[in-house]
């Protein structure tokens, strides 16, 4: 179709004009265009999402059964034109019949996080003052204006009682999250919902180790003399300073640890195999042994990003995933789709904004009764 054509049907379709044909006509161009590496000098509209295809192209072609729901956004231009044009309609206008009722709709997840300290006293963080919120053991506990957690020593004695040693946990529901922890030696922890970390307010002694059960995005801080660990539903993390993803929740088939940069060690505690991890990689553990694969970080981050994002995951994963942050409970009416998706968006629209997209392939269908997810072919 010509640029002219290709116009008169996204406007079609912004005012809710075109009909099913026109409608197939748009969405079939779209697939072609994302899946081919063209030169387009007189098209300007249409050179704006050369470098979106040009990411979705490898992806794209790794299996027929493998759909696009909607471009990855991974740079300004990207994000500009995924904004105005070319995934417009995949986004915010869907065909009446396709639509997921919003009458019982549910919001994304909002600021909750629960911070247990060693007594047993729970805070609730999103509704906790700003300012100091606890002193334990050699720490005090701070809540910054950006609800940022922060622990820093109390006072300026520079020797620390190995007694005064206590632990604290922070633990996001479903249906939650919550701004970065910082942590006493400075490393910063971000924690996923359903999720939950546990660490002592000060890190003495001769290394660093916390606990995670669930997800989190971990930037930690250079100390060779200290060398800091996270021990995950059966294995271990080992660090001297970097950033890397954990997501180790229980009803995945496989803990992945994704390195960003810098050098992690990860061990399986059932058989001690050790891998060395280098920045791109991820290690997925499952029944004791580890799969090293290369990877995307940006899609192992994304949710600290606000973001969705799917790289050929079949619709299992994809609804675990909604499950947690939208806090509702997910039911499998016949035959599960076996077809693996791509695609992101962000994580702050309401569920039936997701559920309509993934529609948009005509190869899943979704109902929402109450808190419940109905998915069929």
């Amino acid at each position: 179709m010509d640029k002219e054509t290709i116009e008169l049907l996204i406007e079609k379709y912004k005012d809710g004009l075109a009909n099913s044909q026109e409608q197939e006509q748009l969405l079939n161009w779209y697939r072609e265009l994302a899946c081919q590496d063209a030169e387009y000098p007189d098209e300007e509209l249409v050179v704006k999402l050369r470098m979106m295809a040009r990411l979705n192209a490898e992806t794209l072609g790794k299996a027929s059964k493998t759909i696009a729901l909607w471009p990855r956004i991974a740079v300004a231009a990207s994000i500009l034109f995924f904004l105005s044009f070319g995934a417009y309609f995949l986004l915010h206008k869907k065909a009446p019949s396709q639509q997921v009722s919003q009458l019982h709709d549910i919001a994304p997840a909002g600021n909750k996080a629960i911070l247990t300290l060693a007594n047993g006293k729970k805070i609730i963080l999103n509704g906790a003052h700003i300012g100091t919120l606890a002193q334990q053991g050699n720490s005090i506990i701070n809540k910054a204006a950006d609800g940022e957690v922060v622990y820093k020593k109390a006072g300026n004695n520079e020797t620390q009682n190995s007694e005064l040693i206590t632990y604290n946990q922070i633990t996001i529901p479903r249906g939650g999250e919550y701004q970065e922890v910082v942590l006493s030696d400075g490393s910063k922890v971000w924690i996923n919902s359903a999720s939950s970390l546990r660490y002592p307010t000060a890190f003495n002694g001769n290394d660093r180790k916390v606990e995670l059960v669930g997800e989190a995005y971990f930037e930690v801080a250079h100390n060779p003399k200290k060398p800091f660990s996270v021990a995950s539903n059966g294995q271990t993390v080992e660090v001297l300073g970097t950033h890397f993803n954990i997501n180790a929740y229980d009803d995945e088939p496989a803990i992945k640890t994704t390195l960003l940069n810098g050098r992690v060690k990860v061990t399986a505690v059932a058989n001690n195999e050790m891998r060395f991890l280098q920045p791109g990689q991820q290690a997925a553990l499952s029944t004791g042994t580890f799969t090293i694969n290369q990877v995307e970080t940006e899609e192992a981050i994304a949710w600290k990003n606000g973001k969705f994002m799917f790289e050929s995951d079949n619709i299992q994963y994809i609804m675990r995933a909604i499950s947690r942050w939208y806090d509702v409970d997910v039911e499998y009416n016949g035959a599960i789709p076996d077809d693996a998706f791509d695609g992101g968006i962000s994580r702050f629209k309401n569920v039936s904004e997701l559920l309509n997209i993934l529609e948009l392939t005509g190869k899943v269908h979704f109902k929402i009764e109450g808190r419940k997810i109905i998915v069929s072919k």
